[in-house]
């Protein structure tokens, strides 16, 4: 008898570890944590999503140093307290059945901001009691109104790469089965990867080649500590949006070169991020897919698929026509927890719910 369940619900394996569909639950920052410690809101928000159906759940950035935060509330992992929590967040995500991930992130020249619902100028100065100066590849600010970020030495640099490892064994030691490095959205890796903050003229900047450097030493490091049989995701900005930026074909580029020495599993395509001047033509849903299935077509690697993809009959079709390996949600998932779910039924799928919950399967 023939299978028609849609490949968007079939499992999916990265190395050793399987997920039960190829419904991500993305990244995505509460601003909810105290000194980078979690607590009961993010064991119910991640909680839920699982519950809800996907078939592997990220945590949102998870930094690697209280100065590589985004804000001062965002979620960490550099010490054993840290640790000790994070190791039931992934519990609490692997007992319904969704695989624990998580994003490893240093905010660089865009950490020191408040948290998107504050009211205020966005960021905090130095001499502000929560504040503190950013870290950038070179003194260039983000906007015009921020303080210039400190100028990482090469020593810097090894520094930050050391505290990537630390945090990827933590969350070995935690149970979480998938890691993905930040290289997006203006942050630390992505300020290296872009000629737009990268100024730099030595062994970390000038060409691709030297401003790839800081990923693939940190891909590096990572992958010693995380083993070789769990996978390694990045997510790329895989253009700037902005002239004299990281453009498609870099980023092409830069994944034909990690496809080559096979540390990393899949590329999370994403865009933009770098600076406030970028012009994004049309934002729409699936308007980021074309840079997967590109990369996954010229680059032969796993992509992920993001951009306000929130139907399911879209999700469905990014992967039945193999633009992409996975489909990464957040706005979605924000509004409704259970959308794997509402997918399935949308898409003819019969899934197990969870038994607590089957009083409710035909309430959708």
């Amino acid at each position: 008898m023939a299978d028609h369940t849609p490949l968007l619900f079939k499992p999916v394996k990265f190395r050793s570890v399987e997920a039960r569909n190829r419904i991500v639950v993305s990244p995505m920052c509460q601003y909810s944590a105290d000194n980078g410690l979690g607590n009961d809101w993010h064991i119910q928000n991640l909680g839920a999503r699982a519950a809800g159906g996907a078939g592997i759940v990220f945590t949102e950035a998870t930094h690697v140093s209280a100065a590589g935060r985004i804000t001062p509330h965002c979620l960490g992992l550099w010490n054993d307290e840290q640790e000790t929590f994070m190791t039931r967040l992934a519990a609490v995500i692997a007992r319904s059945g969704a695989v624990p991930a998580i994003q490893i992130a240093h905010a660089g020249r865009k950490a020191s901001t408040t948290a998107p619902w504050i009211q205020g100028s966005g960021f905090l100065t130095p001499d502000e009691p929560e504040g503190w100066l950013p870290v950038a590849p070179s003194a260039v600010a983000f906007s015009p109104e921020r303080p210039a970020p400190h100028e990482l030495s090469v020593g810097d640099i090894q520094g930050i790469i050391a505290d990537f490892a630390a945090t990827a064994a933590r969350a070995r030691r935690a149970g979480f089965k998938i890691a993905e490095l930040h290289g997006a959205h203006g942050y630390l890796i992505h300020e290296f990867l872009s000629p737009i903050s990268n100024l730099r003229t030595d062994q970390y900047g000038g060409d691709l080649t030297g401003r790839t450097r800081m990923l693939n030493e940190t891909i590096k490091a990572v992958r010693a500590v995380w083993g070789d049989d769990l996978p390694l995701f990045v997510r790329l900005s895989c253009t700037d949006w902005m002239e004299g930026g990281l453009t498609g074909d870099d980023a092409v580029q830069i994944c034909k070169m990690l496809a080559e020495r096979g540390d990393v599993d899949l590329i999370d395509a994403s865009t933009g991020g770098i600076a406030p001047a970028q012009k994004i033509p049309s934002i729409h849903p699936g308007y980021q897919v074309p840079f997967a299935e590109r990369i996954r077509n010229e680059a032969g690697i796993p992509t992920g698929a993001v951009g306000m993809i929130r139907e399911a009959d879209h999700a469905a079709e990014i992967i039945a026509n193999r633009r992409a390996d996975l489909v990464f949600l957040a706005r979605a998932m924000i509004a409704d927890p259970h959308w794997p779910l509402r997918a399935a039924q949308r898409l003819g799928v019969k899934l197990d719910w969870p038994p607590q919950y089957l009083r409710g399967e035909g309430a959708f």
